[in-house]
């Protein structure tokens, strides 16, 4: 059951078409609205395969917001590049809000506009500010990109955020919590560092992690949930 989608996403091809990561396209994708012709306020959760081999296993999770009127984005997520040398974890604003992800495109995962969202906006820079890890990130099992936006969706559960099953690090729980609520705000997960735990939730369904990897089945909207290559059946 785990090994398999691990093998199946191995053999997925990236979209980086063999191009080296470094030089792999970085240009806007054309996915979030145009401020300029979208007044209202925009939260945005977006999901793209990770570099290198860690795509084999996850993907990169980010968010973008855009206040009631503003004439652009902000981009909050969290980058282990550099941080062994004194870099920040946390980056804001290093590519725009929909951008290839070095080569790989993404998709949106969550999108919330209108009333009731620059209440949001201020809530997730405010738990932005607060994320515990800022200067320290770890491929697995966490703290990394995931278990930021996880953090985030924790810290403003009125998104409704239900992560990909292949956000790897999404169930590490800092400080060392064996319980939380679930990402989405709808139910409660145990995760033991996020190498094992079980998750239930409406929104997510069931979820069992071992050694970061996912498996589980949404019975809302009918689909399974699996490592490495992520949800098989109907979207949200």
């Amino acid at each position: 059951m785990f090994a398999l989608p691990v093998l199946v996403s191995g053999c997925l091809p990236d979209g980086r078409n063999g191009v080296p990561w470094y030089e792999a396209r970085r240009d806007p994708t054309g996915l979030a609205p145009d401020p300029g012709s979208t007044p209202e306020a925009v939260v945005q959760v977006y999901a793209a395969r990770a570099v290198s081999w860690r795509g084999t296993f996850s993907v990169h999770t980010w968010i973008a917001v855009k206040p009631t009127g503003a004439l652009r984005y902000t981009r909050y997520e969290v980058l282990g590049f550099g941080v062994a040398n004194g870099a920040p974890a946390v980056r804001v604003d290093r590519m725009g809000p929909d951008n290839y992800w070095f080569g790989a495109r993404p998709r949106i995962v969550l999108e919330r506009r209108g009333a009731g969202v620059d209440a949001m906006i201020e809530r997730i820079r405010a738990a932005v500010a607060r994320y515990p890890y800022p200067h320290t990130y770890r491929a697995w099992p966490g703290p990394n990109s995931n278990t930021f936006t996880a953090y985030i969706a924790r810290q403003v559960p009125e998104l409704g955020l239900d992560l990909p099953s292949n956000a790897v690090g999404k169930d590490f729980l800092p400080g060392g919590a064996l319980f939380a609520i679930a990402p989405s705000g709808s139910g409660f997960q145990v995760s033991l560092y996020g190498l094992a735990g079980i998750l239930l939730a409406v929104d997510e369904g069931v979820e069992l992690n071992v050694l970061g990897l996912n498996i589980g089945v949404d019975a809302a909207v009918p689909a399974l949930k699996l490592p490495a290559v992520g949800r098989l059946g109907f979207d949200r």
